[in-house]
């Protein structure tokens, strides 16, 4: 599994990752998508940052990933729309 992060601060190019992203997972926050994980996927997506959106990049931005293990737990709490079928909410 991947966790992609990312601060972009022009909305343009927020928006335009943002899209691209939806192709390969989904949106966990408004940041933050979670991708299943290939060699692949992942060379994909790095190339189109290096190639795409680096040039459009000012000193604020950054998207940062996280290549998680397959031993990796997930826990959810509250109302993030997530692929597990059961979720905990504390209230």
């Amino acid at each position: 599994m991947l966790l992609i992060s990312y601060d972009i601060c022009n909305d343009k190019v927020r928006t335009k990752f943002s899209k691209y992203l939806s192709k390969f997972g989904f949106r966990l926050q408004y940041s933050v998508f979670e991708i299943s994980n290939s060699d692949s996927v992942l060379k994909n997506i790095e190339t189109e940052i290096k190639n795409n959106y680096m040039k459009l990049f000012t000193e604020e931005d950054s998207i940062i990933i996280f290549n998680m293990s397959e031993t990796c737990k997930k826990t959810c709490y509250g109302y993030a729309k997530n692929e597990e079928k059961e979720v905990f909410v504390i209230g």
